[in-house]
Formats: C-alpha cells, sequence, structure tokens
C-alpha cells in the first residue's frame, strides 16, 4: 500500500473519530453543550437529561452473607452533638437477635446508665446536645427537609461557637436557627409557624434570630407572597386554576413593588381570596385568614390594593 493511500485512511478515521465525539457533546434537543458530573450528562443550554447513571458505585455499607456479615454504622451527620460517632446500648437482645438472660440485663443496663453518664465531656456538649435535640423535635413537626435540618443545627452549632448563647434561652436559638435556615433558603414559614411548636415565647425567638442575622451575617432570602400561595392554596384545598391565577397576582403586585414592606402570608391570601371570586368560588375573609395566620381586616386591606392595580 503506498504512503498516500496510508494517509488517506488515517485521515478519513480521524474525521469519523471526531465527528463522534461532537455528537456526544451535543445536545439531541437543542445541539447544546452538555456536561457529565458522577451522578448524570445534562445539556447546559435546555437542561435535557441524556443520560444518568443508576448505579451507585459508593460502599456498600452491609454485607448479607453469613460469613462476611458486618456493619460499619450510620454515616457522620450535623444533627448529632457528636455528629452521630456515640455508642449505643440496645435492649434485651444480642448482636444476633437472642434474648438475654436476667442476670445479662441487669449489666448492660449497668453499662448504658454509665455511657449516659460519660456521655458528655463538659456543659457546653450538653448544651449543645439539648439545642441540637430542639432543632430536630421542631424540624420533624415542621416537616421540613433534612437538608434544612442539618443547616439549622450547623446555625446552632455556629452559635455556641461564637458564644452567642450565654444570656439566651437554648430553645431560643435552636427555634431561630430553624426560622434562620429556612429564611436563607427562602422557605415560606413565617416566625409565627416555626414558634408555635417551640417552648419559648415569640418575643425571645425574634431576638435570637435578630443576634444570629447581626453577628453570623446570614444571607436571609426576602420571603416573597408569591411563595406563600401554594401553601395556602393547599391548606384551602382550592383548584389548580385559582391557585395559578393567585401566584400570578401575586408576582405581577411584586413587580409593582406594592409587597414592599406587607406580611406575605396576608397578601398571598388576598391574592387567594380575589382569585377565588374571580372564578366563582366565594372564599369568606375568615377561611382565607385563618390559613394565613393573619386578622381579616389584613386580607381585605390587601384586597383592595389588589383591586386599585387591576391586575
Amino acid at each position: 500500500m503506498s504512503i498516500m493511500a496510508t494517509r488517506e485512511i488515517y485521515e478519513t478515521a480521524f474525521d469519523e473519530d471526531v465527528q463522534t465525539h461532537s455528537s456526544a457533546n451535543q445536545c439531541p434537543e437543542c445541539d447544546g453543550r452538555v456536561t457529565t458530573n458522577a451522578v448524570e450528562t445534562v445539556c447546559e443550554e435546555c437542561g435535557l437529561v441524556v443520560n444518568e447513571h443508576q448505579i451507585d458505585h459508593g460502599p456498600e455499607w452491609r454485607a448479607f452473607d453469613e460469613d462476611e456479615r458486618e456493619r460499619t454504622g450510620a454515616p457522620l451527620t450535623a444533627a448529632r452533638h457528636d455528629r452521630g460517632l456515640s455508642t449505643e446500648i440496645g435492649h434485651g437482645a444480642d448482636a444476633n437477635g437472642n434474648t438475654l438472660s436476667g442476670r445479662k440485663r441487669r449489666q448492660v443496663a449497668r453499662m448504658r446508665r454509665e455511657q449516659t453518664r460519660g456521655r458528655f465531656q463538659s456543659e457546653a456538649e450538653r448544651n449543645l446536645a439539648h439545642g441540637l435535640g430542639e432543632v430536630r423535635r421542631i424540624v420533624s413537626t415542621l416537616e421540613l427537609s433534612e437538608t434544612i435540618r442539618d443547616q439549622a443545627c450547623r446555625l446552632f452549632r455556629s452559635a455556641q461557637n461564637e458564644d452567642l448563647l450565654p444570656g439566651r434561652s437554648i430553645e431560643a436559638m435552636a427555634t431561630a436557627s430553624v426560622y434562620g435556615a429556612c429564611r436563607c433558603n427562602g422557605i415560606s414559614r413565617t416566625l409565627d409557624d416555626v414558634t408555635d411548636p417551640a417552648r419559648v415565647e415569640k418575643s425571645r425567638v425574634t431576638n435570637a434570630y435578630k443576634t444570629l442575622n447581626t453577628e453570623l451575617g446570614l444571607p436571609a432570602k426576602p420571603v416573597t407572597p408569591s411563595a406563600f400561595v401554594p401553601r395556602l392554596a393547599s391548606e384551602l384545598d382550592v383548584p389548580d386554576q385559582i391557585r395559578q391565577r393567585a401566584r400570578k397576582l401575586a408576582e405581577d403586585s411584586e413587580s409593582t413593588g406594592v409587597t414592599t414592606g406587607v406580611r406575605p402570608s396576608g397578601f398571598a391570601a388576598a391574592c387567594l381570596y380575589k382569585a377565588g371570586h374571580e372564578q366563582g368560588q366565594l372564599f369568606t375573609q375568615s377561611a382565607v385568614a385563618e390559613a394565613a395566620n393573619v386578622s381579616p381586616v389584613t386580607v381585605r386591606t390587601h384586597r383592595d390594593a389588589l383591586d386599585e392595580l387591576a391586575v
């Protein structure tokens, strides 16, 4: 084979490889650029998921073979004062599930008591455990995500490291940490919503949150009325058409600046009230105000502002 023929074969193969590589890096929908991470391949332009890896290549925490059965324990978590590394002594059975004898149960009970006594190395660690437990309780009552729980726990831990707890209630600082995590993520939870399951007065939570916001410089996002519309619509069980109309009313009002300085939940309630009347579903002002935890006068005032805007 001549040198020219061999060169043409290599050039043809190189061109085909370039075309295949370029097509693999293009979105099949919009021809945009795609990027691949450890989980999926996504188009940067339209967001199309081109490919995803459904196999978890992480470590297997448990082996079910009888000869190699072992368990490494739960992963580290910010919701515990010791990151979840403390020892927990069970009740009533050994590692193989066999029932303990009376003598062994009494021995395990004594071990559990001594382990509980030596669980905390200092008073600060005991306060941290109490505060994180309060954070977990409030987050569970409000049915918030684990991400919010972990962020609230980190806020409380940062508050203790910055010596913000002396002179303030641990329960108030824990509640303020949950409210701060909600504000930083733009979640539609008012201070009243977070304070209801708390074991402290609202005024003390307010002061604790102001301290957190000032000393730690929280990147709190302003909560808009449109963010409250889905939650209120779910509580009032309204159709999707009314919910969408109420959200549009709230977004149009936000663009005009009329919602600046007003209570977002009250304005969202007024949007739902107005949208319901436009669609023929007559809500009472008392029912909408009760769902938003505001007074009927607030709903009526914001309804009049919406009528003046004619959005």
